[in-house]
């Protein structure tokens, strides 16, 4: 009975894949608690949860580790030299998860391949016991350890390994000495036999290469070559290195010189100065000099005085500088210039200052002016300028750049639209309209007649899309020819279109925006320059023209009309600002007033725009607008409504849905986004049309010269008066 007891405590019945098995010690008993005298094994770490700190191994043990010295013995076959070798090594044990990692340090020019002998991982214990792990138990200093087959010996370890073992209770052994390899050490008596060290011959150059490593000096010379067929001056470029007060000179080939490309003039090594006789003949100088002090007998000792030394002389920083001239192996070499490092090195260490490069190469010719042939007539200018710059002639590249940047995108149109006249005396022809439409993306100019009833005269195209040259120009001519741009085009310019004379009187509310959005390409909007082009003019007449102001508003409302307004600008100016400037002012400080529209009327006019264009996105666009809506008040500012409209290509003009968002508006401003998809909402909310409606709302091929929705009306005069004179006191 007591053996039967005795064979149910060491070894235990268990069920794997439903068959009964006999499984080993470690299956504890009922309700996982160990049976008596029996140990249970920790599966990640020797110190199981529970036992001192409460956090896990992991946890405890970051980044603590464990270090022991120890080497390996490893026999050399075939070799009589060393029949065995001595490796040393570090065992490292990570107390977070019981891995174990070997590592050799490396050894230079040992020609053994060192490093990570063994891996981090976790470590069997060697047979019989292959089915545990090594844990912090099994180390102590001096003793063995055997990992996968190779015994190691600890003989050291660091203080942090000793504080903890101590605190574990383990008794540490004492530190053993490091056996030294017999080989290693029979080949360092040979090297030093070879070359003994003197402390009078030690030469310590490694302060000089901590302190200049990395810091080069560059010098541009010339070497004017005597036996070169056209006696051409050679140009090399010489670099000292402080670290170790070599030079290396590379030479600078110019583009088909018909000389060979070689890595270097002069490879990086100490240049020598030349002695008196020449060069010194191979073996005169040498590391040692030794002395014979037997004669015939040949009995020779070292000579530490070096009394019959031979010292050669080596170029330094200080020889070099501008101007001067170096011996390269025989060749003179003249040093012209250097760069800013070279130039701050010489003016901190040795104070000089003047570095005047030495002229070595000719000005260059002027080059000579390229002549193009005169323009043919046949095709466009571009396309006959490229066929005179190669053999094969390219098609004119256009600015893609500027093309995709000024492109239409939703309702920005990138379309400057002006409303023009003719300029001429005929009746007829005074009352005729046309729309000058200018493309941003190409500089392409488009005008377009408006119909008028009873006229006699057919509306429509006048003028196909393309760039217009400017007037007074010779047609052949070598010259690019100069065309309209953005900048010829304002409110009140006289332009010149193939022979018709126009008068431009008005612009959309589109032009006007963009032109004051781009302030600083166009002058006739940018409201600095033009109040200081007014104030230049009217500065000395501050208090008359306050007087004027004054008079032309009696009731003292503080603002008076546009045309008054208009009147008194030209009048105190004499003509000289154009009309766009004087519209640019009067908007700068115009009153803003509420639209006259009617609500109704707009929202069925924009509808009837919708409902034609398909346009049915109207929940899309009310969760984009509740999504920017951050604090869910249902209002969101003018500009951000208006920005996610442009997104979805609403089919409206750029004043009409400025006036639809206007009507939207609460006191602060705000607009409220809900209603406003609800009236846009022809699907749901559907409001019949007018009959009175028949064109709906202008797009912008449509524009007859209408005032802008922001008509320039009442003009605040007081704010201009005080930016052009100061506040009167």
């Amino acid at each position: 009975m007591i053996g039967k007891e005795k064979f149910h405590k060491s070894q235990h019945w268990g069920y794997c894949n439903n068959v009964a098995m006999l499984v080993g010690e470690g299956k504890p008993g009922i309700g996982g608690e160990p049976l008596p005298g029996q140990k249970l094994k920790s599966t990640y770490s020797v110190f199981p949860e529970g036992m001192g700190s409460d956090a896990p191994a992991w946890v405890a043990f970051d980044k603590q580790v464990l270090s022991f010295d120890a080497y390996f013995e490893e026999e050399v076959p075939d070799k009589n030299q060393e029949l065995y070798r001595i490796r040393h090594c570090k065992i490292y044990f990570y107390l977070e998860d019981d891995t174990i990692q070997v590592i050799e340090p490396q050894v230079k020019n040992s020609g053994i391949t060192q490093g990570t002998i063994v891996r981090r991982h976790r470590i069997p214990l060697p047979p019989p016991h292959e089915d545990q792990f090594y844990t912090i138990d099994h180390f102590n200093i001096s003793i063995e350890v055997i990992l996968y087959a190779r015994k190691y010996k600890i003989i050291d370890c660091d203080q942090f390994t000793k504080n903890f073992l101590r605190k574990m209770g383990v008794r540490l052994n004492p530190p053993t000495g490091r056996p030294d390899d017999p080989y290693t050490k029979e080949r360092q008596k040979i090297l030093d036999s070879m070359k003994p060290l003197r402390p009078y011959e030690r030469i310590d150059t490694l302060k000089q290469f901590l302190d200049h490593d990395g810091h080069v000096l560059r010098f541009f010379c010339v070497w004017d070559d005597p036996e070169s067929m056209f006696h051409d001056p050679r140009e090399l470029v010489l670099h000292y290195y402080l670290s170790d007060d070599t030079i290396d000179i590379k030479e600078i080939i110019p583009v088909n010189s018909g000389r060979d490309a070689v890595p270097l003039f002069l490879r990086r090594d100490k240049l020598p100065k030349y002695a008196p006789t020449g060069l010194y003949p191979p073996g005169t100088i040498t590391s040692r000099t030794v002395l014979n002090v037997l004669g015939k007998l040949g009995h020779y000792i070292l000579d530490n005085r070096k009394t019959g030394a031979v010292h050669q002389e080596f170029y330094r920083d200080s020889d070099l500088k501008i101007g001067a001239v170096i011996n390269v192996w025989g060749r003179k070499i003249i040093l012209c210039d250097c760069d800013e490092f070279t130039k701050e090195y010489y003016r901190t260490k040795y104070g000089i200052e003047d570095f005047t490069p030495v002229p070595f190469k000719a000005p260059p010719p002027p080059e000579s002016e390229k002549m193009l042939p005169p323009y043919t007539g046949f095709g466009s200018e571009e396309d006959s300028l490229c066929s005179c710059m190669g053999l094969l002639p390219k098609p004119p590249q256009k600015d893609f750049k500027k093309f995709m940047e000024k492109d239409r995108s939703g309702m920005e149109s990138n379309i400057l639209r002006f409303l023009a006249k003719l300029v001429t005396d005929s009746p007829i022809d005074k009352d005729r309209k046309f729309i000058i439409s200018y493309f941003l993306s190409d500089d392409t100019i488009s005008v377009f007649e408006h119909t008028q009833q009873n006229t006699g005269i057919l509306g429509g195209k006048f003028l196909e899309r393309g760039r217009i040259k400017k007037p007074g120009q010779e047609l052949f001519k070598s010259e690019p020819s100069e065309y309209f741009n953005a900048q010829n085009l304002f409110v009140g310019a006289r332009v010149c279109f193939h022979g018709h004379n126009f008068f431009l009187v008005d612009a959309d509310e589109y032009t006007f925006s963009y032109m004051e959005k781009h302030a600083n390409e166009f002058s006739v909007a940018d409201i600095g320059v033009i109040l200081k082009k007014l104030k230049d003019i009217t500065e000395l007449r501050s208090r008359e023209i306050r007087q004027v102001f004054a008079a032309t508003d009696p009731e003292h409302t503080k603002v008076i009309e546009y045309e008054p307004f208009r009147d008194l600008i030209v009048s105190i100016t004499d003509g000289v600002f154009s009309e766009h400037e004087i519209r640019t002012l009067g908007r700068y400080y115009s009153v803003r007033e509420e639209y006259e529209m009617d609500l109704h009327f707009l929202l069925a006019v924009a509808q009837e725009q919708l409902k034609k264009n398909n346009f049915e996105n109207f929940e899309q666009l009310s969760a984009v607008l509740i999504y920017n809506d951050r604090e869910k008040c249902g209002v969101l500012p003018h500009e951000t409504c208006r920005t996610i409209c442009k997104s979805f290509k609403l089919p409206l003009a750029g004043d009409d849905l400025r006036a639809l968002l206007t009507m939207f508006e609460d006191d602060r401003k705000q607009v409220e986004y809900k209603k406003l998809v609800d009236g846009l909402n022809w699907r749901k909310n559907q409001i019949p049309a007018f009959q009175t409606i028949k064109d709906p709302l202008k797009t912008e091929d449509d524009w007859r010269g209408q005032p802008p929705s922001f008509a320039v009306k009442r003009i605040k005069y007081l704010p201009l008066l005080d930016d052009l004179f100061g506040k009167e006191e």
